[in-house]
């Protein structure tokens, strides 16, 4: 495992770094969490229960959505990186080695990556916890008292992240199972679309999506009150995790949109990039998120996740605070000091969602950077072919704009429509509150559509340049 890790540690920094991260938001979390619960406490909100309730579920919500990002983001990163591992794979398969010995050795990588990751980020996040609460404090943010910032309870962020970063590599090693010794004579590539498109998949994402939309809308219903009044008392009584159940909806519903995303994302991008022109880059590109519908769909969905996460967060701080002002000025009493502790748990729960919007961050940029430079022979036979380096790189930012576009499209959707129902399944039952729209904060909205353009052209740049900088001769050669 150890042997297998050193051998290949260049090609697991961004897994490394993104196991560090989910482990330092876990821990960060957790600590956080117990201060602001010490703080809400000493509050005139600490006299109701529901805001420590509040509190702590969406902790657990952030730490569980940290978690499932890092593991998708670890499965993309594996799953890239063995596509361009196959012909070393099938040479080893050549000399005897069994596919399954072959995946254990992956998935030994991605073990020994969650261990040295959720050590240093747990450790990292401790220290920062420490010196963040003590400047809180120095700027008068909090109260000068005792906080129980370091508790047992933050050995559990490493171990899980430990776990689902070995189990995510296992899952994304399962390219290894389908490469053949033959292909030792051929150069790395992604498998055919007939393989993709296999009636598994759509099975598979029809039995995530469909349950998780109708927990969706059963935890909506029980988070809006509508069951109080049912003669059932059990329904009434689990009014309030309806947010736990609209949680396990989203989780698996995008799920589901993952799985599903070769499905329908191939074409979205063809279509967005049909419109950057008739040129040849702009055809080409066009034509490449249909002919390998795995690769182009694994580098946007990346960059829906990170969308997603950002506008579900702004959507529901902004739908929260509009359901609570609201609840406060029928009731100012019950809510005396609401607006001050809101500031300061918001103030640190946008700091903690930052964690995940670099985790999926870092996903994007690993994914186009490793695309790009595994296409070498592809982009060296374009080459051969007559396109200039400039044509080659004029193809691979189009290829970066309809990803751009494609991504961020469904990431607003998806993002706006979760965070709303987060929101309304939370506070939906407060006195005073109810059913609202959706707060949507468009300056924000902006920025984001604003960051994600930045981050999928500039990460493809590097990357490109190197490729294109290879003679077409030398990018032909197999290696």
């Amino acid at each position: 495992m150890i042997r297998a890790f050193r051998a290949n540690a260049r090609d697991h920094r961004a897994s490394v770094l993104v196991s560090a991260l989910s482990s330092a938001f876990g821990v960060a979390l957790l600590a956080c969490t117990n201060v602001l619960g010490a703080y809400i406490e000493a509050s005139p909100m600490g006299e109701h229960g529901s805001a420590r309730f509040a509190l702590g579920l969406v902790a657990g919500i952030f730490f569980v959505i940290a978690v499932f990002v890092g593991a998708i983001v670890t499965t993309n990163t594996f799953a890239t990186v063995i596509a361009g591992r196959t012909r070393t794979i099938a040479l080893m398969r050549l000399l005897g080695s069994s596919a399954k010995a072959q995946r254990r050795s992956v998935a030994g990588e991605g073990l020994a990556v969650g261990v040295v990751g959720a050590l240093i980020g747990g450790v990292i996040a401790v220290v920062l916890a420490l010196v963040a609460v003590r400047a809180f404090i120095w700027w008068g943010v909090l109260p000068d008292t005792l906080y129980p910032v370091i508790t047992p309870a933050l050995i559990a962020p490493p171990v899980v992240v430990v776990l689902t970063t070995w189990a995510a590599s296992w899952i994304g090693s399962r390219r290894v199972l389908t490469v053949a010794p033959v292909e030792a004579l051929g150069a790395a590539q992604e498998r055919p679309v007939a393989a993709v498109r296999s009636t598994g998949r759509i099975v598979a994402a029809g039995l995530l999506i469909l349950p998780g939309a109708a927990l969706l809308g059963f935890g909506l219903a029980l988070g809006l009150g509508l069951f109080a009044r049912s003669a059932d008392s059990t329904l009434v009584e689990f009014g309030r995790y309806g947010v736990l159940i609209a949680m396990l909806g989203g989780l698996l519903s995008f799920t589901g949109v993952i799985v599903a995303a070769p499905l329908f994302l191939p074409a979205v991008l063809r279509g967005v990039g049909l419109l950057f022109g008739a040129g040849a880059a702009g055809r080409l590109a066009a034509a490449n998120a249909v002919r390998n519908p795995e690769r182009s769909s694994r580098t946007a969905i990346g960059l829906v996740i990170g969308v997603t996460l950002i506008t579900m967060f702004v959507v529901a701080t902004q739908t929260w605070l509009t359901l609570i002002r609201s609840a406060a000025a029928k009731d100012p009493e019950l809510y005396q000091g609401a607006e001050s502790v809101l500031t300061v748990v918001m103030l640190v729960f946008s700091g903690l969602v930052g964690f995940s919007a670099v985790i999926a961050a870092v996903g994007v940029v690993n994914s186009l950077s490793l695309s790009v430079l595994q296409r070498r022979r592809e982009l060296g036979l374009l080459r051969a072919l007559g396109l200039s380096a400039a044509q080659v790189r004029r193809m691979i930012l189009a290829e970066s704009a309809q990803l751009t576009v494609a991504a961020v499209f469904s990431g607003l959707v998806l993002g706006t429509l979760y965070g709303w129902i987060g929101a309304q399944t939370l506070l939906g039952q407060l006195p005073g509150g109810g059913l609202v729209p959706p707060a949507i904060p468009w300056l924000f909205i902006g920025l984001i559509v604003v960051a994600a353009a930045v981050l999928a052209v500039g990460a493809s740049v590097a990357p490109t340049r190197r490729a294109t900088r290879v003679a077409p001769v030398e990018a032909l050669a197999v290696e």
